[in-house]
């Protein structure tokens, strides 16, 4: 047994100062009094410190010079590396590939979930920044990577949309591999406004796939139209989406309307304003938003680091990451820094912070028993210190011990 002894915890009904939190067999046993005697425990003083449950990333593409579609071994060294940030759970993000680099993601992450190694996060299914976003909101996304829905989701036959460097391969064979590796793929981000889009938004849910708008120019009718399909999320809101102006509000007018829609926020300061990000958080509540990081394998990196981007080259910049010709790409935020901005800059509560960092998401991804500090939940959780940064991080009631440099480049 673990006894957490005297930290401040962010409770799911609010922070209650001076507490014990006790750890048995990776679970959360008992919340106690201070000064509660407990037989045969290993104490740990955790005076002058905040315990928040472990964060839980849903859009995440890499850290510390490692991206998940670099191959064989890449998802296994981001999992390590990422409880140095407080995440003990995350979902590798792709970007719009060839299907022969996500069935090598797929296949990892299959083997890393079956096998969980117990020293690094876990690995979540797959969250797919698909190939069916829209070429005008593709961002950092190779356009020669897009493809319109597959022929049975549409009306008219096409060909490959645009010509592809990347191989000769059509929509059929991304969804191919998707069907292939059902149980590895968690969230589909795709642009429901493409012919046949709200079709393969019907299907997809019906694979039980959650289904996230994003990179869209949706209208706000259309939105609706695909939230009624099955729409349940919006991938980073406001980024990389039709505008909300007052007559036309676009994808975010929907989604911060709509109380059936989970909306992630990059919680930079960057890609959304602080005020902005203090008016959706208004708007839906702490239950309607995940802070994420669209992290990528330049986070954790200096300022002026080189890396990759889905293969992609990209560079570290002072706020974030960018491909050579400037472009946004990704963030080189940390879940940690998520948590600090929220509370620090926008002026959220603790318990609101812990729930767009963990609750949310855990409740999003079906993990009933992660996502919040209670008896007899899973024991991932983190331990802050008093400016909110990261003092260890326990993965089910295990201590993480950092075995990588924290630069690997």
């Amino acid at each position: 047994m673990i006894l957490l002894a005297g930290a401040d915890l962010v409770l799911p009904d609010g922070v209650r100062p001076r507490t014990n939190l006790l750890i048995d067999g990776g679970r959360i046993v008992a919340i106690e009094p201070a000064g509660t005697p407990v037989a045969n425990a290993t104490q740990v003083d955790c005076t002058d410190c905040v315990i928040v449950p472990g964060f839980i990333d849903v859009h995440v593409h890499g850290v510390e010079g490692h991206d998940v579609m670099d191959g064989p071994g890449a998802v296994a060294a981001v999992a390590e590396r990422l409880p140095r940030y407080g995440v003990t759970a995350f979902c590798p993000t792709s970007i719009a590939c060839a299907p022969a680099v996500l069935t090598a993601m797929f296949e990892e992450i299959t083997a890393l979930r079956r096998m969980p190694s117990g020293t690094a996060a876990r690995v979540l299914p797959a969250h797919l920044e698909s190939n069916f976003i829209s070429p005008e909101f593709k961002g950092a996304q190779p356009l020669q990577c897009l493809r319109r829905p597959p022929l049975e989701y549409g009306s008219v036959a096409r060909a490959l949309t645009p010509p592809t460097v990347a191989g000769q391969f059509d929509a059929d064979d991304v969804m191919a591999v998707i069907t292939a590796h059902q149980a590895a793929v968690a969230i589909v981000t795709m642009a429901p406004e493409l012919e046949g889009g709200i079709e393969l938004v019907r299907a997809l849910v019906a694979r039980g796939h959650r289904v996230s708008i994003g990179h869209s120019g949706a209208s706000y009718q259309q939105t609706f139209a695909a939230i009624d399909a099955g729409v349940s999320q919006a991938t980073h809101l406001f980024n990389r989406m039709s505008a909300m102006t007052h007559r036309s509000p676009g994808v975010p007018g929907a989604v911060l309307q709509s109380q059936a829609v989970t909306a992630e926020l990059i919680c930079d300061g960057f890609h959304v304003h602080p005020a902005l990000l203090n008016v959706a958080i208004r708007t839906k509540g702490a239950s309607g938003i995940m802070a994420i990081t669209d992290g990528t394998a330049g986070s954790g990196l200096p300022i002026g680091s080189r890396t990759r981007l889905g293969g992609r080259p990209i560079l570290v910049t002072a706020r974030t990451a960018e491909l050579e010709d400037g472009t946004l790409a990704g963030s080189v935020l940390t879940m940690d820094a998520a948590f600090r901005s929220l509370v620090q800059q926008v002026g959220v509560s603790l318990v609101d912070a812990a729930v767009m960092c963990a609750t949310t998401p855990a409740r999003q991804l079906g993990l009933s028993d992660r996502g919040r500090l209670a008896v007899d939940a899973a024991a991932d959780l983190v331990i802050l210190t008093r400016d909110l940064r990261v003092r260890d991080t326990y993965l089910e009631g295990h201590l993480w011990r950092n075995t990588v440099a924290p630069l690997d480049v």
